[in-house]
């Protein structure tokens, strides 16, 4: 997509935005698994605190 709008830049955005897609991925994991993992310890969101 970006070689079509600039095709002679010789920018390499492809690597940098998998990149940056695993990290969030990543990151995603580890807060889903806070949240609601088999072992998360009670920790949670409580509504009325």
């Amino acid at each position: 997509m970006l070689e079509n709008v600039l095709p002679h830049a010789m920018l390499k955005a492809k690597p940098n935005f998998e990149s940056r897609i695993r990290k969030l991925k990543r990151d995603w994991t580890i807060v889903y698994d806070m949240l609601s993992g088999k072992e998360n310890s009670s920790f949670g969101w409580d509504e009325y605190r």
